[in-house]
């Protein structure tokens, strides 16, 4: 076998493909060749982690069914040591390598996809922060303003709720707790009313019972906030009569 042959036999060899003959000259040429006996160890790596990853627990009852059919399996008669073995056929032998390498990058793409995906979770929970963070600040300025109001009530159906406006600011809050979910996947969304037109100014997250929202636009021109259960993502107009009336 040629020396360059036997560069191409790495694949093979990590997989335990190579008769006895071919197995016992591939592990002489790696004794002095580093480039191949370095591949062999990284693919033998890849293989084991692959193998790992679609390992099963055997059920406890296996063991028992496998003793229990024991003594009705025939003991086979003594192997023939003079039966030839047949080599690998030549063009597949030397399709292992490229199989081996398809196998490390579906192995590294998988890993890349988990990573990816990491790092971008991480980030959303990174930017929820943030944003909670602001909003925390922003509400803390709003009660404390000089001009701040207040208004509670409570709703239709259960819980309360506050408005906190501030026209020096141009913000306002909506302070609630104890909302109780609403059937229908239906959502609490709250308006403002300008001259007897209600404006959406923002979606209670879903699931949510106690919180703070911050309401889109200031409260200038208006004389209310209002809240109504609409359809999943809001409506442009209210749909149903108002949960809640309240001043600001």
């Amino acid at each position: 076998m040629s020396t360059v042959e036997l560069h191409t036999l790495t694949g093979a060899y990590a997989l335990g493909a190579l008769t006895g003959r071919e197995a016992a000259e591939f592990a002489r040429h790696l004794d002095r060749c580093a480039a191949c006996a370095q591949e062999v160890r990284e693919l033998q790596e890849t293989a084991a982690r692959l193998a790992l990853a679609v390992a099963e627990v055997p059920p406890a009852a296996l063991r028992t069914r496998v003793m229990a059919a024991l003594p009705t399996v025939r003991q086979l008669p003594p192997a023939d040591h003079g039966t030839t073995v047949v080599p690998m056929r030549r063009r597949f032998r030397h399709r292992l390598p490229y199989l081996a390498a398809a196998a490390c990058l579906v192995g590294a793409a998988v890993a890349g996809g988990y990573a990816v995906q990491a790092r971008h979770d991480a980030q959303e929970q990174r930017d929820r922060n943030v944003r909670a963070e602001q909003q925390a600040a922003v509400v803390s300025a709003l009660m404390t303003a000089p001009d701040a109001t207040f208004h509670t009530t409570a709703l239709k159906g259960g819980g309360s709720g506050t408005v906190v406006a501030s026209k020096r600011m141009g913000r306002t809050a909506f302070l609630y707790h104890g909302l109780p979910a609403l059937s229908g996947q239906r959502v609490y969304e709250l308006w403002y009313s300008r001259n007897g037109q209600m404006v959406p100014a923002g979606l209670v997250e879903t699931g949510s019972s106690s919180g703070t929202l911050l309401l889109t636009g200031g409260p200038q021109g208006a004389d209310g906030v209002g809240v109504t259960a609409e359809p999943p993502g809001g409506s442009s107009r209210p749909t149903s009569s108002p949960l809640a009336l309240l001043g600001v």
